[in-house]
């Protein structure tokens, strides 16, 4: 039994780690940096500094400027735009939508842990797992389509605008990003530990059936 609780001790605490994280991710705005390299030579550092950005799902930071919102991919004008851009703008909805999603998720899973921790129950402790593995998927989904959007967003812009006016800017992913990532493993870890809880509480509790029909 002390291993048991300490399973269900430790997907508890993994667990909270994990909304610490994604609400961390989703509040912030280093999800997306664009840097302009210095192409004119060091008097022009300052200007390139000016046009490097870093952006969250919500607003995007240019220079030494204040943050600006994005466009709104939920409003109604939204539909006038070409067929690639409401495409970004779906892509953008969706990653609006699952993330903060997968927080309230995290906390109702939180909830149904602790309530089959305390009843010491196998199924509602499965079921629970199941559902962390689920809400990891859910996070990685949302993580996967912010990628491919920040993609197809800088493909975009080349097309409009013409290469030669990205060929010296430079992308990456920020902090942001790595923390939902940590989130994503941390939802994972925590629906395993709990589905091997269940299983140490299953054999506890029914010491003499064979462990093939346990699970």
């Amino acid at each position: 039994m002390a291993l048991v609780a300490a399973l269900l001790l430790s997907a508890a605490l993994g667990a909270l780690l994990s909304f610490a994280l994604l609400a961390a991710a989703v509040a912030s705005d280093y999800w997306y940096i664009l840097e302009v390299a210095n192409a004119g030579g060091s008097g022009s550092g300052g200007g390139a500094q000016q046009l490097s950005s870093h952006s969250g799902l919500w607003r995007t930071c240019e220079g030494h400027n204040s943050c600006v919102p994005l466009v709104d991919p939920f409003a109604s004008d939204s539909l006038e735009a070409s067929p690639s851009i409401q495409h970004l703008l779906s892509l953008h909805r969706t990653v609006m939508v699952v993330l903060p999603l997968s927080l309230i998720l995290i906390v109702c899973g939180w909830v149904c842990g602790l309530l089959s921790s305390l009843s010491q129950s196998v199924p509602l402790l499965l079921i629970t797992g199941c559902y962390f593995l689920l809400g990891g998927a859910l996070t990685l989904a949302g993580v996967s389509v912010y990628i491919s959007y920040s993609h197809l967003a800088f493909v975009e812009t080349a097309r409009l605008y013409g290469v030669q006016h990205v060929q010296d800017v430079h992308i990456s992913f920020g902090w942001s990003l790595a923390l939902a990532w940590g989130s994503c493993a941390l939802e994972v870890l925590s629906g395993a530990l709990l589905l091997t809880a269940a299983r140490f509480l299953s054999l506890s509790q029914h010491p003499g059936m064979p462990h093939s029909v346990i699970i």
